[in-house]
């Protein structure tokens, strides 16, 4: 059983990685081509810039200058390969959340249960993360800095993942003693309280350019988050609807077994 949700939800992944791709390609690597232009326009001026103001410039690309990997393979199977292989494995780890979760918290149905998954997912690992440290285009970010602010990420999504789990395990200890809805608010008011002292906590981090055009960043971000929005909800959705038919096929098929019997 396990097996086959599994399987079901690595498909499913598949097929939310690829429309992630299209989605992608439309809204987010316009503004990527204008970040790596106003790059190139930033290392022109570095070039032409006295002696000793270029100490601090730095080139992102191998010793030699050159490209490590060309533009168009980025944005083309360099994308789709990353994008495909990260909801894939999203996929395999939401049906492995939903064979551990349905029916441990009421007697919601797949859909319901995959819906309560896709959301906790999405504002877990994908919005609240976001909102503290957002995602950033290419020529933003001091590439020194790029350990200390992928570790910090890392963390924000780590405790806000465990404060979900938390958030789950309260709730449910909750709806013993107070309505179901009672139990929820109370519990979803717990996670904000908790998310919001670390999201204080952790230290900011702000290094994009004065010069840079905010109408390039926010594209950029907007379509960061509103990829990571629809592999959540194609996922959800789709395992949910394709568990449910499969679950409501075997109860059709289990009269027949008996009756041959």
């Amino acid at each position: 059983m396990t097996g086959t949700l599994l399987l079901r939800g690595m498909l499913v992944g598949l097929v939310a990685g690829l429309l992630c791709f299209g989605f992608l390609k439309i809204a987010g690597e316009p503004a990527v081509d204008s970040a790596i232009a106003f790059e190139a326009r930033t290392a022109e001026a570095h070039e032409h810039a006295p002696a000793g103001a270029t100490a601090a410039h730095e080139h992102a690309d191998d010793e030699d200058g050159h490209e490590l990997v060309s533009r168009p393979v980025q944005a083309g199977v360099g994308l789709l390969t990353g994008v495909v292989v990260f909801a894939s494995s999203l996929g395999g780890l939401f049906a492995l959340t939903f064979a551990f979760v349905h029916g441990r918290f009421g007697d919601s149905g797949p859909r319901v249960t995959a819906a309560f998954i896709a959301i906790a997912g999405f504002v877990s690992v994908g919005l609240v993360p976001f909102l503290k440290y957002p995602a950033n285009p290419p020529a933003v970010g001091d590439p020194s800095t790029l350990g200390m602010r992928t570790s910090l990420y890392f963390a924000m999504i780590a405790i806000s993942l465990a404060a979900m789990i938390g958030t789950a395990l309260l709730q449910r200890h909750l709806s013993s003693r107070m309505s179901v809805w009672n139990a929820s608010v109370v519990a979803a008011l717990g996670y904000i309280v908790v998310m919001i002292v670390v999201a204080v906590g952790l230290p900011g981090v702000n290094e994009v350019p004065e010069q840079f055009p905010a109408v390039v960043l926010w594209q950029f971000r907007l379509s960061s988050i509103g990829a990571q929005l629809l592999m959540w909800t194609t996922i959800g959705l789709l395992f949910g609807l394709l568990t449910e038919r499969a679950a409501e096929t075997g109860m059709r098929r289990a009269p027949l077994r008996t009756s041959t019997v």
